[in-house]
């Protein structure tokens, strides 16, 4: 079971790490976007409103799909008064209540509303507040539930991290107690 339980952790991580780094091209993408808008209005005063729909709408993309990637790096907003100075045990007591009683309960709240919101966003077809905007205003509602679903996936994936941790279970070590040889950072 603790072997299954690896393998579904890594599998999370995997997926994660693979959705963080095709987003973070988003970044580039959005950069450009906006050096464009802001040269187009300053030196030919030129604007259009799809620019700025499309400005906000890669930045909910960047911060919804990096966010389980993030998490995975622990690169989130932590209020860290105590924290570093944890054991490694305290850390991971820490971070298995809190994913828990707070987070994961939290993403599946948020995943249920949102999934409804976003239903009832298609349901109107629903797109740009401003004449001249982006089409499909719902799509981006749709990846609100994507990227709130990763980061609960990867939450899970640091319950069973954590877990092992705290119970102090090994998923490298064979039923008879010796090393199976898999390393614990693959």
């Amino acid at each position: 079971m603790l072997k299954v339980l690896q393998l579904f952790s890594e599998k999370i991580n995997l997926l994660n790490e693979k959705v963080g780094k095709a987003t973070a091209w988003l970044t580039l993408v959005l950069v450009l976007v906006v050096c464009f808008d802001v040269i187009a209005r300053k030196l030919f005063n030129f604007s259009k409103i799809w620019i700025m729909d499309l400005e906000w709408q890669l930045f909910a993309l960047i911060f919804l799909l990096a966010a389980g990637y993030a998490l995975r790096h622990d690169k989130h907003v932590r209020v860290d008064l105590f924290y570093a100075e944890f054991s490694k045990a305290d850390k991971a007591k820490t971070d298995f209540w809190g994913t828990l009683l707070f987070l994961i309960p939290w993403c599946v709240v948020v995943i249920i509303y949102a999934f409804g919101y976003a239903m009832e966003s298609w349901r109107l077809k629903e797109g740009a507040s401003e004449p001249g905007g982006l089409p499909a205003r719902y799509a981006i509602k749709f990846l609100m539930v994507a990227g709130i679903m990763l980061l609960l996936l990867q939450a899970i994936g640091q319950l069973i991290e954590t877990g092992f941790i705290l119970f102090k279970q090994d998923p490298g070590l064979g039923e008879d107690g010796t090393h199976t040889g898999q390393n614990e950072n693959e």
